[in-house]
């Protein structure tokens, strides 16, 4: 097979609209609006790549064996320069060039230009969870969105750099401390889809997961409200459990007794805890409620003071739910 008749079929490949529902070798289905453009231009820039690395690898086979060495023959001296050769080698790239850059160009603002209808979501993005807060406040681990309608995310982190990459809707945008970045999309297709962290946050780094789950039409707002009065249709402990996951206290706090970047909670209230300064205190409400809101007051010794402030972040119905839960003396040690 020449060179030619491969790059004819790769580009064959990317003339085709690939099914929504299917997906490639590279990439998930397609589910968003700005996929397909991607995926376009991925699979353009990969035919360019491959066709002239057979072409050049076959003319160099070919001179190598052409030209080598032979006994007898003594070597000829090459032109200085062969304007027409030069003047193509210049010009094939810098046409191609330009289209990449025109098609790339343009789908970058396709991706950074939200519509003005955008449904908008707050992301923040701290070791090792993702957290997602909705316009009524309500906060969720996972990412629930509408079908057919644009959600724009913005995002920040309370400590270091992450990067938020959902592969079916083929976005990926930095989450960079101090700032706020955004991204918009639009999905075309209910279902559940992996969010990952693309960017090295930590130990932690590859358990930074989430879902984007896609509602179908009109079940997006049934669940919001639903999901949003989780404090009055759950048991104070199952709320707890429910905020402790949420708020992301699962990452650094353990359930079972192991110790993380933070002591475990496993059978915590009631205890006596050794403080960093040499004090000790037993665990109760009033310390439990301290911890969450000022968390370096009193730090627990053998523990850096690196847990951040959850001031003005929890309500005090969610806070006395957290400590229920730690009250607990059976659904402490449950973990969903």
């Amino acid at each position: 097979m020449t060179a030619l008749h491969l790059a004819q079929m790769l580009l064959a490949r990317i003339a085709i609209a690939p099914d929504p529902e299917d997906g490639s070798f590279w990439m998930p289905p397609q589910v968003s609006t700005v996929a397909h453009s991607v995926d376009w231009l991925f699979n353009f820039i990969l035919a360019i790549s491959v066709f002239f690395f057979i072409l050049i690898t076959f003319v160099m086979v070919i001179f190598v064996l052409k030209y080598r060495r032979r006994e007898g023959q003594t070597a000829q001296d090459s032109p200085s320069h062969n304007l027409p050769l030069e003047l193509t080698w210049t010009a094939i790239p810098l046409v191609l060039v330009i289209i990449i850059f025109f098609f790339g160009f343009k789908g970058f603002l396709d991706m950074a230009t939200p519509p003005a209808n955008a449904y908008e979501v707050m992301v923040e993005g701290q070791k090792w969870n993702w957290s997602f807060t909705y316009p009524n406040g309500y906060v969720d681990e996972n990412l629930h969105v509408p079908v057919d309608r644009p959600v724009q995310l913005v995002m920040s982190s309370a400590d270091v750099i992450h990067s938020l990459y959902v592969p079916a809707f083929r976005i990926k945008m930095d989450v960079v401390p101090g700032r706020y970045s955004k991204a918009w999309f639009e999905a075309t297709q209910p279902g559940e889809y992996d969010l990952f962290c693309a960017e090295y946050c930590g130990t932690s780094h590859s358990d930074m997961l989430a879902l984007v789950i896609v509602h179908p039409p009109g079940e997006f707002e049934i669940w919001l409200e639903k999901a949003s009065n989780f404090l009055e249709t759950m048991s104070p402990v199952d709320a707890g459990r429910k905020l402790f996951q949420v708020r992301g206290c699962t990452q650094c706090h353990s359930m079972d007794g192991s110790a993380k970047t933070g002591p475990t909670l496993l059978g915590v209230f009631g205890r006596t805890e050794q403080m960093a300064d040499g004090s000790s205190i037993t665990v109760d409400e009033n310390y439990i409620r301290e911890s969450i809101l000022e968390p370096n007051a009193r730090v627990v010794a053998g523990f850096e003071p690196v847990m951040p402030t959850y001031q003005g972040r929890l309500k005090d119905a969610e806070i006395m739910a957290i400590i229920e839960y730690l009250k607990a003396p059976t659904g402490a040690s449950q973990e969903e």
